[in-house]
């Protein structure tokens, strides 16, 4: 069984899961995974019993569970970092913690199509994608083990991607991630010294201001943030108040869709289609409706590597301002 350990000096939560030691591996150096072909790709129509039984799922009525014909589809991931059989266990040994790595760790298969990336999609396919995200954060959160949920994407080798095959993971675990918590921390400072969420005031200068911003969909906003710790770092954000994303209507989640597939197209275009990551940052489980917290998805394209000094520090050196990165995506063809 996987393991959560807490740092005792900085309070960070990882895990150990040796089991993934057997997992399909990263190649790195790589700019994109491995080609499988759809003959062999676990993820395929026709292929379904090659994963776990599918959690949820967009087909045609009258279509059988487990088999083709379906548009977006979620299974447990075939080698978990967490597992969703057991009990927590917190415990002691001596002045560490540790508990079971308790969880769930899902696959969002975003399309049938094997050889589309997720800006290549509809936006109407993309929209199923979105709700997938909405109806497994729903259905995660009934679980009173579990007291977080992220929902990320890894496209490309060089951003962890071990499969081509468009597809999203979502991972449940038993704790508030440390980088989460810092940033409810920081917006409940805000909030308590000025009683505004400091999301709500950073969407609202941007639309005024309007050097960082990407672009303005319906209700939602891409913006370059103004301390980017990564070239052509790139937020999405709702411009009305939520804290929860899967608190959010499905019938908003046709703009939002629409919004992020121009905004991962404008980064495909611009940086010849990157590798990069992306990731949904949302109120915790049992705090769906923070007046102090807005929910929002974070992009980075993989640019930019890692080293020495933001490892030891913590802070990061970015050649790229972000209105000069704003400007050249707004600035790239619809």
């Amino acid at each position: 069984m996987p393991e959560l350990r807490r740092d005792p000096v900085v309070g960070r939560w990882v895990i150990i899961a040796e089991d993934r030691r057997f997992r399909p591996r990263d190649f790195d150096g790589q700019k994109n995974p491995p080609t499988t072909g759809p003959e062999l790709c676990p993820f395929c129509p026709g292929h379904e019993s090659f994963t776990p039984p599918e959690v949820h799922a967009q087909r045609e009525p009258g279509g059988e569970a487990n088999g083709p014909g379906w548009s977006t589809r979620v299974v447990p991931n075939k080698f978990p970092a967490l597992q969703i059989e057991g009990e927590l266990d917190r415990r002691g040994e001596g002045i560490y913690d540790r508990m079971n790595g308790i969880g769930a760790h899902e696959v969002i298969i975003e399309s049938p199509d094997h050889t589309k990336e997720l800006s290549e999609l509809s936006a109407e396919a993309i929209e199923q994608v979105l709700l997938a995200f909405r109806e497994r954060m729903r259905d995660l959160r009934n679980d009173l083990r579990f007291r977080y949920i992220l929902v990320f994407k890894n496209h490309g080798a060089a951003a962890g991607a071990s499969l081509e095959h468009g597809h999203a993971q979502l991972i449940a675990t038993p704790i508030i991630p440390k980088v989460v918590q810092e940033e409810l921390d920081g917006a409940l400072q805000h909030y308590r010294m000025k009683e505004r969420c400091v999301y709500c005031d950073m969407v609202e200068q941007e639309l005024r201001e309007g050097r960082r911003l990407v672009r303005d969909e319906g209700g939602f906003v891409a913006i370059a943030p103004f301390a980017p710790r990564f070239p052509f770092e790139t937020w999405i954000l709702p411009k009305q108040h939520h804290a929860s994303f899967d608190e959010m209507e499905p019938r908003q989640m046709g703009a939002l869709a629409r919004l992020l597939k121009d905004t991962l197209g404008r980064l495909r275009r611009a940086l010849d289609n990157p590798n990069y990551n992306f990731l949904l940052h949302t109120a915790p489980c049992r705090e769906t409706h923070l007046e102090h917290y807005h929910w929002h998805l974070e992009i980075f394209p993989k640019l930019a590597h890692v080293a020495g000094f933001e490892w030891g520090t913590g802070f990061y050196i970015n050649a790229t301002s972000p209105e000069e990165s704003a400007k050249f995506l707004r600035e790239m063809e619809s």
